[in-house]
């Protein structure tokens, strides 16, 4: 049995000296391939008070094949719609990226911070370079649970249709609603005296359906068909998990890095802060929702200065993931990941043939 083997290859984005629209942070940025080949990164470029806007850079690698630095495009998304807007700021955040194959374009999704708080919102594009939005998304009611105007973030969509449990061929997406009383800061503020609840703490899998003509949502259509797909479990992820990179297939099945936020002592102090890292899920490549390998300890957790000190302390967020198909290594990613709530770290996963025991 092999293993899951990750290394850190640096920073590949900080803020521009003098840019006003970076001057709070660059991070947690989407990572697709063009249909050029190039590798596009789209970070968060926060400015200041926190009004958010989702750029273009393009990566540029070194004769080794490994991500050195960018190049700088300008801005794919920034803050118009309504939703996107609120009094004295805005945001179009932590976006992640998908190539969805049956559709034929790439689909977007991002937090709009709007009047209502974070909502899942979702665009498209043929070209990477001009988007066009979908609209916020829309839920339906499972049982008892009212997903509709709940904070929900950190979203991303299969590249492929997904069966739903009717059997339907439909788009899948992976979110983490925050219910009242269910973020990190509320959990941590119970002071350990707390349960999780494991319908209002998870990871959930919903699906819409998509017009054949228009590979839009079908009108009228809401996610709906809900499956929970984890709770938290381990004590570094106990106070909350969420997506991370959006889901890709390998030869183990679908993978998922996610975030997971645990309590840690401040140094010199009687208190405790968040800490957020990060692990693997694999999937079943037919039933997604049917988890073969969980990680029992991260993949990779806040170690560097640049991870543990910045606007957030103690903060590895991947939300981008990178396939090195064009290097003839396809058991290898780069995964992009905000360092810090300040900057962007790449690191290189290897995975093994078989899952570990």
């Amino acid at each position: 049995m092999g293993e899951f083997k990750l290394q850190r290859l640096g920073i590949i984005m900080k803020p521009e000296d003098g840019d006003a629209m970076e001057i709070e942070g660059v991070l947690n940025p989407a990572a697709i391939r063009g249909k050029d080949g190039h590798l596009y990164l789209f970070p968060r470029m926060v400015a200041k008070g926190n009004f958010s806007r989702i750029g273009i850079a393009r990566v540029i690698f070194n004769d080794a094949g490994d991500p050195i630095d960018v190049e700088r495009l300008g801005i794919a998304l920034q803050p118009e719609a309504d939703y996107e807007l609120r009094p004295g700021g805005g945001g179009c955040e932590d976006p992640r990226i998908t190539f969805v194959e049956p559709l034929n374009h790439y689909v977007m999704n991002y937090v709009a911070f709007g009047p209502n708080g974070p909502r899942i919102a979702i665009a498209r594009s043929n070209d990477l370079i001009n988007w066009e939005r979908i609209g916020l998304a829309r839920f339906t009611h499972y049982e008892k649970i009212k997903f509709e105007g709940v904070d929900d973030k950190d979203s991303c969509t299969f590249p492929l249709l997904i069966k739903n449990p009717n059997n339907h061929d439909e788009m899948g997406l992976l979110h983490r609603p925050i219910f009242p009383g269910t973020s990190p800061e509320e959990i941590k503020a119970k002071h350990g005296h707390h349960e999780t609840d494991r319908e209002c703490e998870s990871i959930w899998i919903s699906y819409c359906r998509f017009d054949t003509a228009t590979h839009l949502p079908a009108k009228g259509a809401s996610f709906t068909s809900h499956e929970r797909l984890a709770a938290p479990e381990a004590d570094w992820e106990k106070l909350k998990i969420g997506c991370g990179t959006p889901p890709v297939m390998t030869d183990l099945g679908w993978m998922i890095l996610y975030h997971g936020v645990s309590e840690i002592p401040i140094p010199n102090s009687e208190k405790t802060q968040l800490c957020y890292s990060a692990g693997i899920m694999i999937l079943d490549r037919e039933e997604p929702t049917n988890i073969l390998y969980r990680s029992t300890e991260p993949i990779i957790k806040p170690e560097l200065p640049e991870e543990r000190v910045g606007l957030i302390a103690d903060v590895v967020f991947p939300t981008g993931i990178d396939r090195r198909d064009d290097i003839g290594m396809p058991n290898r990613f780069d995964i992009y990941y905000g360092m810090a709530d300040d900057r962007i770290g790449v690191a290189r996963l290897d995975i093994p043939d078989e899952l570990p025991g």
